[in-house]
């Protein structure tokens, strides 16, 4: 709509995490090297957590491309909110490993004698986990008996788990202390600074054919970051608001104004991107008989309890 008026080829601020826009800072740039190094080394286990929104996802699918460049072979799972059952059907599912049985030693063997076929062959073998923060102990105990998985000298499946900076503090629990020990290296996202707000819109501006003439004023640039506090993803939803209303208005550059409009639009001034110190507290709940299990005792609840009575009140 607005990219002709501002004399754009494509969407400059898309929420895809598209690689073409990863902005290499240089914790971006340490982080994915970490990656690359660590798979490259077998070092077996890799963490990468981050703040919701500054990039992590984008930095895996760089990752992913640059694994389809060589000789791997790589499994993504976006769906953390699984068993211990559904964990291992994923897996097999994402490489495309035939199996009749559901039995999980039967599938385990598979896996294995699957993983030892591409260690001969040459070949390494890469398992991504989102979301990681949101998996569940027993899940988790499962991942860690994954790295057992080896030959004398080298581990058989690198395992990389990404998450918000929940996971680090599920991490530093007492029952999860033997998986915190095998995590070979931390890698980590953050927020931008302000310069760096400054290139980042600069550079997706640019890669989506911006030339001439600015499209955000200086003003407007600052209160981008004033409201986003450097996350990338609202820094995107920041400008693609403003060249949307700006272009309605026949504005050019963009003023600040209305990046302003845009942040009370969307509450951005009552609620701050960022989670505050201390990260949230780890569900004391979480476990996966809890969560398997909580939805038909909910019924039985709703079946077996009457209404309650409320004196004075007229019942609906």
């Amino acid at each position: 709509m607005y990219k002709s008026f501002f004399g754009l080829k494509e969407n400059p601020f898309n929420v895809n995490p598209d690689p073409r826009f990863l902005f290499l800072t240089k914790q971006i740039e340490e982080a994915l090297t970490g990656l690359m190094y660590g798979i490259q080394t077998r070092k077996g286990f890799i963490s990468l957590t981050g703040e919701v929104g500054t990039g992590k996802t984008t930095l895996v699918n760089s990752l992913l491309d640059w694994l389809h460049h060589r000789q791997a072979r790589t499994a993504f799972l976006f769906n953390s909110r699984m068993n211990s059952n559904q964990l291992f059907d994923f897996i097999l599912a994402e490489f495309e490993i035939a199996c009749d049985s559901k039995s999980k030693s039967q599938q385990l063997l598979k896996l294995n004698h699957w993983l030892l076929d591409r260690y001969r062959a040459g070949e390494t073998v890469v398992l991504i986990i989102d979301e990681a923060q949101n998996l569940t102990f027993p899940v988790l105990e499962e991942i860690r008996l994954l790295t057992n998985l080896e030959t004398s000298t080298d581990k058989l499946l690198q395992i990389v788990l990404s998450g918000q900076p929940e996971l680090e503090e599920k991490l530093k629990l007492p029952q999860l202390r033997q998986l915190r020990q095998r995590i070979m290296l931390r890698c980590r996202t953050s927020a931008l600074t302000k310069e760096q707000t400054q290139e980042y819109i600069a550079k997706r501006l640019s890669i989506a054919g911006a030339s001439g003439s600015p499209i955000f004023s200086n003003e407007a640039i600052d209160t981008v970051y004033l409201y986003s506090l450097g996350i990338p993803r609202v820094i995107n939803l920041l400008c693609e608001h403003a060249l949307i209303n700006a272009y309605v208005e026949q504005q050019k550059p963009i003023q600040s104004k209305t990046v302003e409009e845009v942040a009370r639009e969307f509450q951005l001034d009552e609620i701050e991107p960022i989670a505050p110190p201390g990260g949230a507290p780890v569900d004391v709940f979480n476990s996966e008989s809890f969560l398997q299990n909580l939805g038909e005792a909910l019924s039985r609840f709703r079946v077996s309890s009457p209404a309650p009575v409320i004196k004075g009140r007229k019942q609906d």
